[in-house]
């Protein structure tokens, strides 16, 4: 019985994890990497990520500079960085492809902030489902007469923990990246 509680332990790290891995492509006004992470190219007639085709790096704190390793596939980067809701025009230069990085406004900080308050929600669905689906696990297990009704409660209440800890723990991620976007 412990499986389903191990199981639904790592699960919910894994729904954290994501969910942090979702916060850090949200652009702040500082230029990262992780920003383009989403971001998929057609080339050699499959869809890539952009860090298989380019090398990214940080020139400036507010500029990005993908160097493609190939450069036949510079235009098909440039549609795909233009096609996603980075909100960024990328310049095509003898080096690479820059993108810099605007000012946000306050309207644009609001806005990525309830982008990531959404995902964090996300998140906390993601984690309840989990807890949901370790306890009815236990249940049917009860009903099998695997374990006893004692057993069932204690298990009960340490999947609850784990869900309780693990979107405490999303929640304190959300509320750093807030702080981070309306950091002017």
């Amino acid at each position: 019985m412990k499986d389903y509680v191990a199981d639904a332990k790592d699960r919910m790290i894994h729904a954290v994890e994501a969910t942090v891995r979702d916060f850090q492509t949200i652009r702040t006004g500082r230029a990262s990497p992780a920003m383009l992470d989403r971001i998929e190219v057609e080339a050699y007639g499959a869809m890539m990520p952009i860090n298989q085709l380019a090398n990214i790096s940080v020139p400036e704190p507010r500029q990005l500079l993908i160097q493609p390793f190939d450069k036949s596939t510079a235009q098909a980067i440039e549609k795909a960085i233009q096609k996603s809701d980075l909100g960024i025009n990328p310049i095509v230069d003898g080096m690479g492809i820059r993108l810099t990085i605007p000012q946000m406004t306050e309207d644009r900080r609001k806005e990525l902030v309830k982008q990531v308050n959404a995902r964090a929600e996300e998140g906390c669905v993601a984690i309840r489902n989990v807890r949901r689906d370790a306890i009815d696990h236990l249940k049917k297990a009860e009903k099998a007469k695997e374990m006893s009704e004692d057993e069932l409660k204690r298990l009960e209440s340490e999947v609850d923990k784990l869900a309780h800890k693990y979107v405490d723990e999303v929640h304190d991620h959300q509320k750093k990246k807030d702080f981070e976007l309306m950091e002017v």
